[in-house]
């Protein structure tokens, strides 16, 4: 098993936050749900696994909002944003996930979280899940040139870790995020938190997950880890 005697340079974990580190789907849905009502706009579940999970606000807007200007798009998802902010009471990391930080920290692994959500939920969801202090690092796609599925925010998490695809694991719950982190370069662990192993592996995942203690997510860490530190992917 690795511990902190092995070379870890180059190595990184890189989270998804929304659907990965907490179950929020069910939040989203009814923050959307709120939001998009007084315009007519119905959205279930399978509309929002479809057509919302994983994508950044932009897109959603251009969707969902296209009769509005870009401005109100922009005024209207931030007050969806706040309504999520608003109902974070209660939630908790998915299982495993701190048991998986401590894993890391003893390895000397950096770490970073790699979103499309707002910086201000981001901070938020962290700092009520009490991970804020363990994943210092938040890359947002919205504040870079391209957000996922381009493989930019990923790239730019492992610049910001000092990490290298080849060493390096990311973490998704869907299509959208799993095509970015792959097309990086990155090996993808699916969280089927949404959606089924099946749709993940399809999306480039290696396999899926039920949460964080699966015992081939260290597995596979330790076979990356254990990668020479000058091979890049």
């Amino acid at each position: 098993m690795a511990d902190r005697g092995d070379d870890v340079s180059g190595a990184a974990l890189l989270f998804d936050l929304d659907g990965t580190l907490v179950d929020s789907d069910a939040k989203h849905l009814a923050a959307f749900r709120r939001v998009f009502a007084p315009f007519g706009i119905a959205v279930d579940q399978d509309t929002y696994n479809a057509r919302i999970h994983g994508a950044s606000n932009e897109l959603i807007g251009r969707l969902f909002l296209p009769h509005l200007s870009p401005e109100r798009q922009r005024a209207t998802l931030e007050e969806k944003e706040a309504a999520y902010r608003a109902d974070l009471e209660g939630i908790e990391p998915i299982a495993g996930a701190a048991a998986l930080l401590d894993f890391a920290d003893r390895l000397g692994l950096e770490r970073a979280v790699v979103t499309n959500a707002p910086r201000a939920n981001a901070e938020a969801v962290l700092a009520a899940l009490g991970l804020a202090d363990r994943l210092g690092i938040v890359i947002v796609g919205a504040e870079l040139e391209r957000a996922k599925p381009d493989p930019l925010p990923y790239l730019r998490g492992l610049e910001l870790t000092g990490a290298v695809a080849a060493r390096s694991v990311a973490f998704e719950d869907s299509p959208t995020g799993v095509r970015s982190a792959a097309a990086a370069g990155l090996a993808v662990v699916g969280l089927a938190t949404s959606l089924d192993e099946r749709a993940l592996i399809e999306a480039g995942a290696l396999f899926g997950v039920a949460d964080f203690a699966d015992p081939r997510i260290v597995a596979l860490i330790e076979q990356r880890v254990a990668r020479p530190a000058g091979l890049r992917a």
